[in-house]
């Protein structure tokens, strides 16, 4: 009786006796919501048929509605849904009411925190088409099997889409998805294939031409994007974008390692023939695929450096803002000397006259530097600044993998939610489950990859807010390698150095995060056996 009482001051004027009844429909797709009399109005109409019988037990139906037309019964995510526990917690029904019990939820899971909360508001539950209510055990026995059945369809349907997608990929047929720059695809036939884009392709060999002349990926970035080439492009049916970005290394990376320009089709780490054309030579694909495993294993820092030029690729000239390259001359006579230089690569095209740098002796600004480097370690507001900018730089790339990730969830929800409308839907094609299968799969990777990539940056992060900038080994380790090896400890520690002609001055431009990965003499050591 307490409880009928807080619920009479809440919900309004009403006998004890009288089972205030909400009627929820449900419909997965928009078709045919526009007409007169749809699928949510029959269902309304049956239920309300249903409360009349129930009126000897003071049975009454509320006015409000609670129609959510277009939503999956896969998730809860559902406005009128929303809704309809709102008022059951303020104590505003007494009794739900729906057409089928699939209609409230496909999900046991979800059905069981729905029950949760009826029970917990002692509220029952009635399926107008399958005669029971959850006001007896046998109701809820009844309610759970059948809802058992229900996930147990779905999860079958999900396998038997899964195994047809495997089967159809070993076959070498494209399952779905979005197409790679290079490709489009062709639905003309019985299922859908990948044809050759003639421009996209032209595209791509420049790209892997590209990468085998310059051999790093950030270079190659940079003159894709000079260029104004940008990603797939791709206009969903409801019109929305997708793609059409710039190329950055991530995007790269992935155009430049995917077996799909070779003719060939991948799924779960195994590779099969495709019976589509390819747009790479597989030589070509192979070469590309030795220069990236060699990079990766040394960070694409290693360059032919013959003559162990320390400032290779990182000295510039602020005047004319070159790069200045590592030249040498050979002294005559018997007792033939080296001398090594740094030159101006304006001066070198376009005549002396052209820079005022001239030739810097090669020995001389080398010290200079490996100087700047020691002062690091002795002058604490330089550290500061360092540390000072690392977290920023740190923090914005933290940033940027967060939006990244916000992204592709928002995709992944669509996607799901298109996916659990398909399958609700009983005139739906085969074709459709299994593409949207395949971009789910595919999209749960770059998840995976982009949580992946968030964590380890939000750790780094963490651990450089203290991190102590000490070298006490530097001048021991740096005398033992080799001037090639010294070369690329230098790229790791250094973004450029700049020089002034008119100043005559030298101003480098540490790299924060390699000055924080060798804090110590085993990691400097670590670092040496690497380059080696």
């Amino acid at each position: 009786m307490k409880r009928k009482d807080s619920k009479k001051k809440q919900g309004g004027s009403r006998t004890p006796e009288t089972v205030r009844c909400a009627i929820y429909t449900r419909k997965s797709s928009e078709e045919g919501l526009d007409q007169e009399f749809n699928s949510l109005d029959a269902q309304r109409e049956s239920a309300e048929a249903f409360i009349a019988s129930q009126k000897a037990q003071r049975w009454i139906c509320l006015s409000e509605q609670y129609n959510d037309g277009g939503f999956s019964g896969g998730s809860l995510d559902r406005p009128a849904m929303d809704r309809l526990i709102r008022d059951i917690e303020a104590g505003k029904i007494d009794c739900v009411v729906v057409y089928k019990v699939d209609r409230l939820s496909r999900s046991l899971m979800d059905f069981s925190r729905i029950m949760e909360t009826f029970d917990a508001n002692d509220v029952s539950f009635v399926s107008v088409t399958q005669q029971f209510n959850t006001t007896s055990s046998m109701g809820r026995l009844t309610l759970n099997i059948l809802l058992s059945f229900a996930q147990f369809e779905r999860e079958i349907i999900g396998e038997r889409i899964r195994d047809k997608i495997a089967a159809q990929k070993r076959k070498g047929n494209w399952t779905g998805g979005v197409p790679m720059l290079g490709y489009d695809v062709d639905r003309s036939g019985g299922s859908p294939k990948l044809v050759v884009n003639t421009a996209e392709a032209a595209r791509i060999r420049a790209i892997y031409d590209l990468y085998l002349e310059k051999q790093s990926l950030q270079p190659v970035c940079e003159e894709l994007n000079r260029r104004g080439w940008r990603n797939k492009k791709r206009i969903t049916a409801k019109g929305k974008t997708i793609g059409d970005r710039p190329f950055d290394k991530s995007t790269l990376y992935n155009h430049l390692t995917n077996p799909i320009y070779t003719g060939k089709i991948t799924h779960k780490g195994e590779i099969f023939e495709g019976v589509h054309e390819g747009i790479i030579q597989d030589d070509v694909f192979e070469q590309v695929q030795r220069i990236l495993k060699h990079n990766g294993r040394t960070g694409g820092a290693e360059v032919r450096n013959k003559y162990g030029a320390l400032l290779r690729g990182l000295l510039r000239c602020k005047g004319c803002d070159h790069a200045m390259t590592h030249v040498f001359t050979t002294s005559r006579g018997k007792n033939k000397r080296q001398y090594r230089y740094y030159r101006c690569v304006s001066a070198i095209k376009r005549g002396a006259s052209q820079c005022s740098s001239g030739s810097l002796p090669a020995p001389e600004i080398e010290r200079l530097v490996i100087d700047e480097i020691r002062s690091v370690y002795t002058d604490e507001k330089l550290q500061e600044k360092i540390q000072s900018q690392l977290l920023v730089q740190q923090q914005a790339e933290i940033d940027a993998c967060q939006s990244e990730l916000d992204e592709i969830n928002k995709e992944l929800k669509r996607m799901q939610r298109e996916r659990d409308k398909l399958e609700s839907t009983s005139d739906t094609q085969t074709g459709e489950l299994t593409s949207l299968y395949s971009s789910i799969s595919a999209t749960t990777d770059r998840k995976r990859a982009a949580q992946q990539r968030l964590d380890q940056l939000t750790s780094q992060h963490q651990s450089s807010a203290s991190f102590p900038v000490t070298l006490p080994e530097f001048d021991k380790v740096w005398e033992k390698l080799i001037p090639r090896e010294q070369a690329r400890l230098l790229k790791l520690l250094i973004e450029n150095v700049e020089y002034d002609a008119d100043a005559q001055c030298v101003h480098v431009t540490f790299r924060p995060s390699g000055l924080q990965s060798i804090q110590n003499k085993e990691q400097l050591i670590a670092a040496r056996e690497d380059a080696a």
